[in-house]
């Protein structure tokens, strides 16, 4: 099954979650079966990773972002746990800085995009400023309505400097939510994740759908796609979301680089060495590289 197919959302479609069931599975029986299906997907973003960074010439960016308890960070630790980190980060989202607060709302959010030949995964993004925004009131509609064009000029740059952008919004449902709460409460390792806002956000569940299926409508497109993954079983959604990520990167054309230096020098140097060091009393080590 192609997820990038089943959960695109079309542009200039008006999207409505309440036609998109948070408990589909797809085509597999439980999170069992699904596992080695998960962990090829993981291994495969891992090696294709590798070449990102090895050839320096692009990057992807992955946004994440739902209502709360719907898993950006459960996606991010078993997704992502296989990549090289001194080529992949992760930038959180919260309330603005005053120091943000005082530039545009994309200000913030380019600073955190990536490099040619990195991985940066936002845990929630530059949408909350149509998102959280618009649905506590935080600025005039008149301003609010007006940054989807912004966000969508902003991602075709980064598209059109190497970046590859694809967005998850993580679809489940009040009770699967408010069964997650639980968990929080019932688990001391969780308590931490408890928040007051948490039920005060809860009560406007109907204000921030609006929210997100305007903004998901205006800003996806077929070069910054918008992806809605259901996400009731957190290995589905971790299929869903391995598959999509490992064959975009696949779409990459991703190389090994050739070398940028002269190997037939740099072999003149090692042989050289090699020589001198036997004739000083060392032996040069036959022993091969270790693969890392």
């Amino acid at each position: 099954m192609d997820y990038r197919k089943q959960f695109f959302v079309h542009p200039g479609t008006k999207l409505s979650l309440a036609g998109i069931d948070p408990e589909q599975t797809g085509d597999q029986a439980s999170g069992e079966a699904a596992l080695p299906e998960i962990q090829r997907h993981v291994a495969r973003m891992a090696e294709l990773q590798a070449l990102l960074y090895a050839d320096g010439k692009q990057s992807l960016l992955v946004v994440l972002q739902a209502l709360d308890a719907a898993g950006k960070d459960g996606v991010i630790r078993h997704l992502f746990s296989g990549m090289n980190p001194q080529g992949t980060s992760v930038a959180g989202f919260k309330q603005p800085s005053a120091d943000e607060a005082a530039h545009d709302f994309l200000w913030r959010a380019h600073q955190r995009t990536p490099a040619r030949g990195e991985v940066v995964v936002f845990n929630r993004s530059h949408y909350e400023d149509v998102l959280v925004v618009r649905v506590h009131n935080l600025v005039p509609q008149a301003v609010w309505s007006q940054r989807y064009a912004l966000i969508n000029d902003f991602e075709k740059l980064l598209v059109q400097n190497g970046t590859r952008v694809l967005k998850f919004f993580l679809h489940i449902s009040p009770e699967e939510q408010l069964a997650r709460f639980k968990q929080r409460l019932d688990d001391p390792a969780r308590n931490w994740k408890i928040s007051e806002t948490d039920y005060s956000e809860r009560t406007l569940w109907s204000d921030y759908v609006a929210a997100y299926e305007e903004a998901l409508s205006k800003t996806s497109s077929q070069n910054a796609p918008w992806y809605v993954i259901p996400a009731n079983h957190k290995w589905f959604r971790n299929l869903a979301i391995s598959q999509i990520i490992a064959d975009s990167m696949e779409d990459m054309n991703l190389k090994v680089p050739p070398p940028r230096v002269d190997l037939d020098a740099i072999s003149r140097k090692y042989h050289a060495a090699a020589a001198e060091q036997k004739k000083a009393g060392g032996k040069a080590s036959a022993r091969p590289a270790v693969k890392e």
